[in-house]
């Protein structure tokens, strides 16, 4: 069974804690010197080195400084912020059925400017029909035990997928040629899918890459995951999604996004492979 939310979080703090204690130790200096060089009380350093109050960034800030450690206050903060929100458990967000976790994420894709997408296993939401997104919910609302509110999550998905037709938006994706072969659905709307990645490929905000079983690779296939901007990346497990916000946290997947991008077949190679997949469906 995985954590409770609560535990996870207070973890978090915890080892924050432990990295701003190391840091005050690695600049030897001692707990009053800190408070001295800050300009708060004793007190406060205590309390914050022994995860009883969580700093603000401001105070994470003030603590890096007063260390000669600046460099590690932007990957700090981004830690802080994350702490109640890192592991967030997908039974917690289903709890009342699908829809919700379909819209939770509405105000997060209005704001993002550039998204690089990265699936292994199913077409990703971004890119998908009502018919394939209602298989596909259908059986995680089945294996979950969640509320049977499919049709209501598919509607609130495709609205919210409405950004993909904003032009101001881009979008990169790389796509696992698996992903074109998994039966997740009925033959005809496994086509009618395919034919709509074909029709998506043809909007000039969007970028579609296709790694080949044959590609000899230089990135093993990884986790559907999704990076924000180059502020935030959302990575999927079975039992939760992790939100993932330090800036070196971003800038690792961003590494192996590119990595991933570099085996993918584009253009009429990627149009080849798509519609090889829609002949083997007859």
């Amino acid at each position: 069974m995985p954590p409770h939310p609560s535990s996870s979080v207070q973890s978090a703090r915890e080892e924050l804690a432990g990295r701003l204690r190391e840091i005050r130790k690695d600049a030897g200096i001692s707990g009053r010197e800190l408070a001295v060089r800050c300009g708060w009380s004793e007190s406060k350093s205590s309390r914050i080195e022994n995860a009883r109050t969580p700093p603000s960034d401001a105070d994470i800030t003030s603590w890096c400084r007063a260390c000669a450690a600046d460099d590690q206050a932007p990957d700090l903060s981004a830690a802080n912020r994350q702490s109640s929100d890192a592991h967030v458990e997908w039974r917690r967000l289903q709890r009342s059925g699908l829809r919700r976790l379909q819209e939770s994420t509405g105000d997060l894709y209005q704001q993002t400017k550039m998204f690089r997408v990265y699936v292994s296993d199913v077409i990703p939401g971004f890119l998908q029909t009502p018919g394939y997104a209602a298989a596909l919910l259908s059986s995680i609302a089945d294996f979950r035990g969640t509320p049977d509110d499919v049709s209501d999550a598919v509607a609130a998905r495709i609205r919210r997928n409405a950004v993909l037709g904003n032009g101001a938006r881009r979008f990169s994706f790389v796509l696992e040629e698996s992903v074109l072969r998994y039966r997740l659905c009925s033959p005809e709307t496994m086509a009618a899918q395919l034919g709509h990645l074909l029709g998506v490929m043809d909007l000039q905000n969007v970028a579609v890459g296709i790694v080949p079983f044959s590609e000899q690779r230089t990135m093993w296939p990884m986790s559907t995951f999704t990076i924000f901007d180059a502020t935030r990346v959302h990575a999927d497990t079975l039992d939760a999604a992790s939100t993932l916000m330090q800036p070196s946290q971003v800038e690792l997947y961003a590494q192996a996004f590119e990595r991933l991008s570099q085996g993918a077949a584009r253009g009429p190679a990627a149009r080849s492979l798509i519609t090889d997949a829609v002949a083997s469906l007859t």
